[in-house]
C-alpha cells in the first residue's frame, strides 16, 4: 500500500527535497530585504544572490499588485513644477 504523502503527488511523480541554498535563501530573504543584505555582507557568491532575490519577490498575487505599477511616472515630470513644461 502507498503510503499518504504519496499518494498527494500525481502517479509517477516524486518530490525531490529542497536545497540547502534554497532554504537558507529563503529564511534570509523572509528577514532581511536584499538590499541590506548587500550592505551588511562584503562579499556573496552571485547563485547566492540570485537565490535570495527569487526568494525576496512577492509570492501572492495581492502582494505584486501592491508593489506593481503600470505609471511610469512620465505623466508626473511633465506636470510637476519646473518640470519639462516650466
Amino acid at each position: 500500500a502507498a503510503t499518504p504523502a504519496l499518494g498527494l503527488l500525481p502517479l509517477g511523480k516524486t518530490q525531490s527535497p529542497e536545497s540547502l541554498l534554497d532554504i537558507a535563501a529563503r529564511k534570509v530573504a523572509e528577514k532581511w530585504p536584499f538590499q541590506q543584505v548587500e550592505e551588511r555582507f562584503e562579499r556573496i557568491p552571485e547563485p547566492v544572490q540570485r537565490r535570495i532575490v527569487y526568494w525576496s519577490f512577492p509570492r501572492s498575487e495581492r502582494e505584486i499588485c501592491m508593489y506593481s505599477s503600470f505609471n511610469t511616472g512620465a505623466e508626473d515630470l511633465a506636470t510637476a513644477p519646473g518640470g519639462p513644461a516650466a
